[in-house]
């Protein structure tokens, strides 16, 4: 059956709640978010409309807007994001089920509108211009939209041609994609493909969609692995995923997993600090969830001064949600694995091959390992008890008090930004 898809878009998401937080229109008012603390690098997460305008882009730092604009600068509340999209979503669901929506980002969703479009007696864009005008009408929130005859096409349809529409609104389907996509360049500008896929991909002479549909597949599959299926079908401007393939994906591993980038450099014995409170929050993720882990990795990336980084994975002796187990390995690797001359800057560690303890129906596994020491099991349930009733400080491990730890100061953020 032929499909219709909607993506849609919350136009400068971030800085325009925060204007209409302010009762401010978005389109008049010079505004970014950033945190100011950070000094004049910070990075500014989201500006408004009218600072685009003006040729300040996303992610821009501070120091990169021009001296001459005046603008106002607002803290970053991610938990006021987090409700205003939840709000959004809920205006979604008066008009299609969740079933045919797939939220994508915090402020960008795919819809499959192909039913509703007989039950509305409505042409796509005359849907896609009913859903933004429910936002706007209840939130002050401006939104753009992309409609494919698949989730890509949809999704290029939102990236670039929306943008050269009066409505805002863009529609792709087989015949529009050659006419418009298919020799648009950079390259990086279509979804999926960065600079690293782009800077691979100029070795053989590809600047756009069609030159990658003129290279012999088996170039292709040898450069990129499996991954050369995506790009294939995205050259031909198709796509077979849909969005109930995605609700009944389920993965076939899965893991949990924690990063930061650090306030400033770190040394070595500083860095371990910071790593044990990591693996205490991922260990407690664990017991709080009724999971086990059978693997850890570690990645750590040094300051700009060596330009490079390192880690490694391991798997553990047996199903684990034990901290002084699961701690040490970290410790060994990060030992191992790390240059202690080296000043750092980046940690993420994860979790692997994590499964429902249920799945093993015993507490050791075939060689008599303990799963996990039942009374440390009973503390830890203890501490996630009061951290939910108290909050994430009420209870913490002493190193957390250590000068260098970030635990409490991260403990109030969300996504890593403020979270109020």
């Amino acid at each position: 059956m032929d499909r219709t898809y909607l993506c849609i878009d919350l136009k400068s998401f971030f800085a325009s709640v925060e204007a209409i937080s302010r009762g401010l229109d978005p389109f008049t008012t010079n505004l970014v978010v950033a945190d100011p603390s950070r000094g004049r690098g910070a990075i500014c997460l989201a500006v408004t409309p009218a600072m685009k305008k003006l040729g300040v882009k996303n992610r821009c730092r501070i120091f990169e807007i021009p001296d001459h604009i005046k603008y106002t600068v607002a803290l970053p509340r991610m938990k006021l994001y987090m409700e205003t999209s939840a709000k959004i979503y809920e205006i979604y669901l008066r008009y299609v089920s969740c079933e045919d929506i797939h939220v994508y980002s915090i402020d960008e969703c795919f819809i499959d509108i192909t039913g509703y479009l007989e039950t509305y007696k409505k042409t796509p864009k005359e849907l896609a211009r009913m859903l933004i005008d429910a936002v706007m009408r209840e939130t002050g929130i401006c939104a753009t939209a992309g409609i494919g005859t698949n989730l890509f096409l949809a999704k290029i349809a939102l990236d670039i041609t929306a943008k050269h529409t009066p409505d805002n609104i863009g529609y792709l389907d087989q015949k529009g994609f050659r006419e418009k996509i298919w020799f648009h360049r950079p390259l990086k500008d279509i979804w999926g493909i960065g600079p690293g896929i782009s800077s691979r991909l100029l070795k053989y002479g590809v600047k756009d969609l069609h030159g990658i549909s003129q290279v012999p597949e088996e170039l292709l599959y040898r450069e990129f692995g499996i991954n050369a299926e995506l790009l294939i079908d995205h050259a031909r401007g198709e796509e077979p995923c849909t969005i109930e393939d995605i609700h009944n994906y389920k993965s076939k591993s899965r893991s949990i997993s924690n990063g930061q980038i650090l306030f400033e450099d770190y040394n070595w014995e500083d860095t371990m600090i910071v790593l044990k409170e990591m693996v205490d929050l991922l260990v407690l993720e664990l017991v709080e969830k009724h999971l086990l882990a059978k693997g850890i990795s570690l990645y750590i990336g040094y300051s700009k001064d060596k330009r490079s980084s390192t880690g490694g994975s391991k798997s553990l002796s047996c199903y684990s949600s034990s901290y002084n187990m699961i701690v040490q390995e970290f410790i060994k690797l990060y030992e191992k694995k790390t240059d202690p001359s080296y000043p750092i800057r980046r940690i993420n560690i994860s979790l692997n091959n994590v499964i429902d303890e249920n799945s093993l129906g015993i507490q050791s596994d075939l060689f008599g390992e303990e799963v996990y020491n039942e009374k440390e099991r009973r503390v830890q349930q203890v501490i996630l008890d009061i951290k939910n009733k108290f909050g994430k400080n009420a209870l913490l491990r002493g190193i957390s008090f250590e000068d260098r730890a970030t635990g409490r100061i991260r403990n109030k953020l969300i996504g890593g930004h403020n979270g109020e």
